[in-house]
């Protein structure tokens, strides 16, 4: 990079993908996976899988027992299946025609800019359908403004979380976050004392039937630490961070996180804990909206009404990466 690029990111426009890289760090984005397929920092990987929208967290006994499943099961594939339907590229805060081969042609291997904005569409396979668009907010510092709006529809069913999901290619020897003292939820949150707390290890609550745990509202930021890599040559190196931000500097809202060895998917399948699988990953969900938990009762009360998410309301949430 010439010397008056320096502190400008280089892109570079591939057949099916687009890469964004600056001072430590390379993000390549897919329009084939339909997002973000890679994040390099400081040399380490941190991306086993394409982040992608979220909308379910796992079932508890009070959900089972009043009955939500069967009335929002439809985000449970939902969760797992979804389509990308469209991506546009904006360069400087002008878009530009989607960079594709063989469009990408036009383009020199010397391409640089200020920031670089890519957005995903995501249609979802329930009745009716709707859509998620996810944008991702590329600066020349590394830092990278998400921000995914759910559009919300009527006829839709209730909602058990919404987000973004990170799947990181190995167990994270822990995080710290600044928000509220142990596990909280919409509804069970009062006792939370305000704090910086660091976790060790991605410990799952060992309920005898696996469901939803590890959840912390009202969170400010949260930092991943990591040391294990899959390089065969150097399975540990030194220990990295990766934090998330809630908010930009204009609006500061807060969001939810847990922060897991396993998918809220892989919870729901196991009836005991024995079931679950060895712990190998890290996954990280950021939420701009949870559903209470209750715990009224465990045989039918379903959770009190504010504390609902409705499908034919919007929901957005935003962060920095």
């Amino acid at each position: 990079m010439d010397y008056a690029d320096r502190g400008k990111l280089r892109i570079v426009y591939g057949d099916v993908t687009i890469g964004v890289h600056g001072e430590d760090f390379h993000l390549i984005f897919s329009y084939q996976t339909g997002g973000l397929e890679s994040m390099v920092k400081s040399g380490k990987e941190w991306l086993y899988r394409t982040p992608k929208p979220t909308f379910w967290r796992a079932t508890t006994d009070n959900d089972r027992g009043n009955g939500f499943p069967f009335r929002s099961g439809m985000w449970l594939a939902a969760d797992m299946f979804q389509k990308c339907v469209d991506v546009q590229v904006q360069i400087d805060g002008i878009r530009i025609e989607k960079p594709i081969a063989p469009v990408n042609n036009k383009y020199s291997d010397k391409e640089t800019a200020e920031r670089v904005e890519i957005v995903f569409t995501y249609e979802t396979l329930t009745v009716p359908s709707t859509q998620v668009k996810v944008s991702y907010l590329v600066f020349s510092d590394g830092n990278v403004r998400v921000r995914a709006h759910y559009y919300g529809k009527e006829g839709l069913p209730e909602l058990p979380a919404f987000g973004m999901r990170f799947i990181m290619p190995t167990e994270a020897d822990g995080f710290v976050y600044e928000g509220l003292s142990g596990e909280t939820y919409p509804d069970r949150k009062a006792g939370g004392v305000h704090g910086i707390y660091e976790v060790e290890g991605l410990p799952v609550t060992p309920y005898l039937v696996p469901q939803e745990c590890g959840m912390h509202v009202d969170t400010e930021w949260v930092k991943v630490k990591r040391s294990k890599v899959l390089d065969n040559r150097k399975r540990h190196m030194e220990q990295s961070e990766l934090t998330f931000r809630a908010g930009n500097e204009i609006s500061h809202s807060k969001f939810a996180f847990s922060c897991l060895p396993y998918t809220s998917e892989e919870l729901e399948n196991a009836t005991h804990q024995e079931e679950l699988p060895l712990a190998r990953r890290t996954v990280l969900c950021i939420y701009g909206a949870v559903r209470g938990v209750g715990g009224i009762d465990s045989w039918g009360s379903d959770v009190e009404e504010e504390y609902r998410i409705p499908g034919n309301r919007d929901i957005e949430v935003e962060f920095t990466m």
